[in-house]
């Protein structure tokens, strides 16, 4: 397993991380993504500590808690051996406080994903969104004093805007406060607005970034094809998916010059897709999920091995998407994008 940089932070993490989101399930919308439960849970955390991947990504919204739970009751005995990641910001309830990143909410929120999860600290505690009712300020203060206290090692963010993520780091640096060292951001063959705006902010500020749904829900894991039927049991089939919606045209124009590349190389649909994510600049580290050990050990094998300059430009241009403006005006000049030549056109 290649271990990363995270950011401009002193931490090294595996270049694919596991993300629980398919734990637990109950009643809620993560039903859609999975419901692993605790044994299965362990053995999918020793299959990745056996790959030398030692980093688990959950959030206190994932099944309302539940994740977390799962996640800390499979990694018993095993808290010297891993990094642990987890969010805070969406909704856990039905009162006026539990929402948000305010002073108030996030002491809470750290609180109970320490008990749920089982341990003193967090390494990476990430804002799961931004709160714009709640003053910046507020919010970064409150995540210095949980890192001064020892509970949180290394701050981060996920879904952020631009300015948001701007604003955030000026506010650190003006007080002195720690800096979100990355951003977890949605990105992948089939959404790469990612590098219109926010992956040129990370590469001038050396912000390190996490990748979520780099298989977009599971329309890059080798069960959509032209000519076939969606798959009954997908995740977005039972109302599992995010994002916009993506024409047929586009998604198999990818997906043909995946099952191209994957012929050639003797890799899967899914472990192409996955190897030039994390071939792209300021990514240190990719989120993969599974609902069984099958599903991960595929994604396991994304690692290990590098798609040739000709694969990645294959697939770069399948991929492309005019910009929206600014963005587009600013891809014509090396001036004004500080991307590599790969984004210009």
């Amino acid at each position: 397993m290649e271990y990363r940089q995270l950011g401009a932070s002193g931490l090294k993490v595996p270049v694919l991380s596991f993300g629980t989101a398919t734990f637990g399930g109950g009643t809620t919308f993560f039903k859609a993504w999975g419901a692993t439960q605790v044994d299965e849970a362990s053995r999918m955390v020793n299959l990745c500590l056996d790959a030398g991947l030692n980093l688990f990504d959950t959030a206190d919204v994932y099944s309302l808690g539940l994740s977390e739970e799962i996640l800390g009751q499979a990694l018993s005995g095993l808290r010297d051996k891993v990094l642990i990641s987890t969010k805070a910001t969406f909704k856990m309830g039905s009162g006026p406080n539990d929402l948000g990143s305010s002073r108030h909410r996030l002491i809470k929120c750290c609180e109970d994903s320490l008990r749920r999860l089982k341990t003193d600290y967090i390494d990476i505690y990430h804002m799961h969104g931004f709160d714009s009712k709640t003053p910046v300020e507020e919010t970064l203060n409150t995540l210095n004093t949980l890192i001064q206290s020892g509970k949180v090692r290394y701050i981060a963010c996920s879904n952020f805007s631009g300015w948001h993520l701007m604003k955030s780091l000026s506010v650190s640096e003006r007080y002195g406060w720690s800096k979100y060292v990355a951003h977890q951001a949605h990105y992948s063959l089939l959404s790469r607005e990612f590098e219109w705006e926010l992956m040129p902010l990370a590469l001038d500020q050396h912000i390190g970034t996490i990748v979520w749904s780099p298989l977009s829900a599971g329309r890059l894991g080798g069960k959509y094809r032209r000519g076939q039927p969606f798959p009954e049991d997908s995740r977005i089939a039972q109302g599992g998916g995010e994002g916009p919606p993506i024409s047929d045209e586009f998604l198999f124009g990818i997906v043909d010059v995946l099952d191209e590349i994957g012929a050639e190389t003797d890799k899967t649909v899914a472990q192409v897709a996955l190897n030039w994510v994390l071939q792209r600049p300021t990514v240190c580290n990719v989120v993969i999920g599974a609902r069984n050990e099958e599903q991960l050990m595929q994604n396991l094998g994304a690692v290990g091995w590098k798609l040739s300059a000709d694969q990645l430009k294959r697939l770069d241009e399948a991929s492309d998407r005019h910009p929206i403006y600014p963005y587009w005006h600013q891809r014509k000049s090396p001036v004004l994008n500080p991307l590599p030549d790969f984004y210009k056109s």
